[in-house]
């Protein structure tokens, strides 16, 4: 209980935050940055419409997390162009992503291999699998859209990097460290399969997951 009111609290700081960044842009007539801060503020509400909506509770610690994703993507990268001012924010953002992806892949798969009603069981070895490919694919599926973007609409979203003017080196090195994050979660994920005792963030993560949610688990 103590840990989900220190989560809440880093999460309401965080939306005070986008919050005064909203009412200075208005006030400053800088309606686009208004508009995307509003539009972040939105997003970090995500979590708990989610569970409303889905019935599906997350734990505080998933919660906290993705809601730090966009902050440091969105408002610290393309807002306070951290992303342009500290070269490897864009690949410490993409590992992150890679985590985050492949924990929820990893728990999709987890949840078909555990609910009665779907008759399939897969091997902890696919398990990890899929987690890793899901996180890859969905994080090759983001570069298309930089890419569809920087065509249709002259955006920067695909930067220059390392003396590259193309955005190829920054598309690449987005998908290696995306794949290297998933991996991580690949591995720690299928020892939680093999070995349940072993401990580590994920598989605290995993058992709140499962604690918070019976209902898609086998008793």
């Amino acid at each position: 209980m103590r840990i989900r009111v220190t989560h809440q609290r880093i999460t309401i700081a965080l939306q005070l935050i986008l919050l005064a960044e909203t009412v200075f842009a208005i006030w400053g007539q800088r309606w686009f940055t208004a508009f995307l801060t509003a539009m972040i503020i939105a997003i970090t509400f995500f979590p708990i419409l989610f569970e409303r909506r889905f019935r599906i509770h997350i734990p505080p610690e998933l919660q906290l997390a993705a809601i730090g994703f966009v902050f440091a993507s969105l408002f610290l990268g393309e807002i306070r162009d951290y992303y342009t001012r500290f070269w490897w924010w864009d690949m410490a953002l993409h590992t992150m992503s890679g985590f985050l992806l492949g924990i929820l892949g990893f728990l999709l798969v987890h949840i078909m291999n555990e609910t009665e009603k779907i008759h399939v069981h897969m091997n902890p070895g696919f398990v990890a699998f899929f987690a890793f490919m899901f996180a890859l694919g969905v994080g090759a599926l983001w570069e298309v859209f930089e890419f569809t973007m920087d065509s249709l609409f002259s955006m920067n979203m695909q930067k220059p990097m390392l003396g590259d003017p193309s955005g190829l080196t920054d598309t690449m090195w987005d998908l290696v460290v995306d794949a290297l994050g998933a991996l991580v979660i690949s591995v720690l994920g299928w020892r939680y399969l093999k070995n349940p005792e072993e401990r580590s963030f994920l598989e605290r993560w995993i058992d709140a997951f499962i604690m918070r949610n019976p209902r898609f688990f086998k008793r």
